[in-house]
């Protein structure tokens, strides 16, 4: 079995530490990034447009049988 230095051990703790680091705040940003909704709508802005205009069909459309149906 290899046996460390306690300097090579605080080293390799530290390396360690930096690349926890380094990833958390990758993370956050990205995390930061896909939760602005600000941004997601105004990236896709026509497929917002799109899937507001098939569901008002859709709402549309069932309110409309609802109505047809109660008004037999």
């Amino acid at each position: 079995m290899a046996t460390r230095s306690p300097q090579e051990i605080r080293a390799s703790v530290e390396t360690t530490r930096q690349e926890l680091e380094y990833s958390l705040n990758d993370l956050q940003s990205k995390v930061k990034e896909i939760s602005d909704w600000k941004s997601q709508l105004a990236a896709h802005r026509k497929e917002v447009l799109i899937g507001a205009a098939v569901a008002g069909f859709v709402i549309g459309g069932g309110i409309a049988a609802i109505a047809g149906i109660f008004k037999r």
